[in-house]
């Protein structure tokens, strides 16, 4: 039989609840590193428009560099913690399934979830890597 009943449903959904808050946690940190994203990008395209005859041109110019470093930092750190999301998911699924088919998923999953948990370890890294990047005095110029 495929359906579980009442109680085993409430012990799946229990035990999804750990992978679904980390996936929650994976969604938060790919937002709010797309939006940083998409002012480093800003930033980028208002300095490839800016005019020779702008005081602070040539300085201004050699920030692009820097910038381009941080959009390369913030665009690893996202794929990575879209891999961990990706294999949070994949660990729901599983979950799910195994349950329903009668399977044991004590291995994959843990498989899963420590693959999911170095993911995004490593866009926390990169992360970190770009707010130490971040801001400079180039910033405060238009």
């Amino acid at each position: 039989m495929f359906v579980p009943d009442v109680a085993r449903l409430a012990s799946i959904f229990s035990q999804a609840t750990a992978p679904a808050f980390f996936l929650g946690a994976v969604a938060a940190f790919v937002s709010l590193m797309s939006g940083r994203l998409n002012v480093v990008v800003a930033r980028i395209q208002k300095l490839n428009r800016l005019g020779e005859d702008h005081p602070k041109h040539e300085d201004l110019k050699a920030d692009l560099a820097r910038l381009r470093r941080r959009a390369r930092l913030l665009s690893n750190a996202i794929s990575a913690a879209l891999v961990a999301g990706v294999c949070s998911t994949l660990l729901l699924a599983e979950l799910f399934v195994t349950e329903f088919l009668g399977f044991h998923h004590a291995y994959g999953g843990a498989l899963l979830f420590t693959f999911a948990t170095l993911a995004l370890g490593w866009g926390l890294v990169l992360f970190f890597q770009e707010t130490r990047v971040g801001l400079a005095e180039a910033d405060e110029y238009e």
